[in-house]
C-alpha cells in the first residue's frame, strides 16, 4: 500500500516547513532578516493507463490516463528580499538601505560578505565594523577626536572636528547589488556570500544607478509579519495532521487485509 510512503513524503516535507516557520518567527527581531519560504513539487506519477494510448483497434485514444503521484517534495527555500520596515534609533552609526543593496564587509579570511544590518560600531583604530568586528569596506576611518559624523543618502561620511565649522570628507561607503539577490549564500551573523547562482556583485555610489540610499540613524527590521507566520504555521500544522491520520488510516486498512481468512 503505496498510501503510507506518500504520507509519509507529506509529513517530512511539512516538518521541514514548520522548521522555516519557526526559523522567521525567531528572526523577526533581527536587523536586516529575509523571510524565508518553503517550496513544494510534487513526485514521479506511476501510470496505471497511459493518457493517449490506444484503447481499440479504431484508433480510439484514451482522453485521460490513470495516474498515482508518489508524494511531495521539497523544491527549494527560497528567501523573500522585500524591504523591511525603517525603525528610527537615533544613533548616528545606525545606517539603513532603502532599496536594493547590501552594505560589503571583509572578513578575517580577505573575503568580502555582505549584509543588510547596518548596525555599525568604531574599532579602536577608527575604523567603522560590524558588531563582530568586520571592517566596513571600503575602509572608513573617523578621527578620534570628531564631534560629530554625517553620513548623506548617497553614502558620503562626513565628521566635524573640534574648532573648525565645517565638515570633512574622510570616506565614501559603498553597497552592492546582486542579480539574483535569492542566490546569496548565507553564512548567519547576518551576512550573505556570493554565488554562481546570485552572479558577481555589482558596487556602486548609494542611490544611484538603481542602488538604494543609506539612511543615518535608522536600521531595517525583518520583513517578518507575525500574523502571516501564525497562520501558515496552523495551515502547515493541519496538514501535517492530515498525513498522520493518512497513515493511520492505511495502517487499519492493511490490519483489515492482513487478518482476512
Amino acid at each position: 500500500m503505496q498510501s503510507l510512503s506518500i504520507a509519509a513524503t507529506g509529513m517530512m516535507a511539512q516538518q521541514l516547513n514548520v522548521e522555516v516557520i519557526s526559523n522567521n518567527i525567531a528572526n523577526m527581531s533581527t536587523s536586516g532578516f529575509k523571510r524565508q519560504r518553503a517550496e513544494f513539487q510534487d513526485l514521479l506519477y506511476q501510470n496505471l493507463r497511459r493518457v493517449g494510448t490506444n484503447s481499440s483497434d479504431a484508433g480510439t485514444i484514451v482522453p485521460a490516463g490513470v495516474q498515482i503521484g508518489m508524494g511531495v517534495k521539497v523544491a527549494s527555500v527560497n528567501r523573500i528580499m522585500t524591504q523591511g520596515n525603517l525603525d528610527n534609533t537615533e544613533n548616528k552609526l545606525d545606517l539603513a538601505i532603502q532599496g536594493r543593496g547590501y552594505f560589503r564587509v571583509e572578513l578575517p579570511s580577505g573575503e568580502d560578505a555582505y549584509t543588510r544590518a547596518g548596525s555599525f560600531q568604531i574599532s579602536p583604530d577608527g575604523q567603522l565594523v560590524t558588531a563582530d568586528g568586520y571592517t566596513l569596506a571600503p575602509g572608513i576611518n573617523i578621527p578620534p577626536e570628531a564631534t560629530d559624523i554625517t553620513i548623506s543618502r548617497d553614502g558620503q561620511v562626513q565628521v566635524t572636528l573640534p574648532g573648525e565649522t565645517a565638515s570633512q570628507v574622510v570616506g565614501q561607503i559603498e553597497l552592492a547589488s546582486f542579480a539574483n539577490e535569492a542566490g546569496l549564500d548565507p553564512l548567519g551573523d547576518n551576512l550573505f556570500i556570493e554565488t554562481a547562482a546570485s552572479g558577481a556583485p555589482n558596487i556602486g555610489i548609494p542611490a544611484n544607478d538603481g542602488i538604494g540610499s543609506v539612511l543615518q540613524g535608522f536600521l531595517e527590521t525583518a520583513n517578518v509579519n507575525a500574523v502571516s507566520e501564525i497562520t501558515t504555521l496552523i495551515t502547515a500544522q493541519r496538514a501535517y495532521e492530515m498525513n498522520a491520520k493518512v497513515i493511520t488510516a492505511s495502517d487499519e486498512m492493511m490490519s483489515v487485509t492482513s487478518n482476512m481468512k
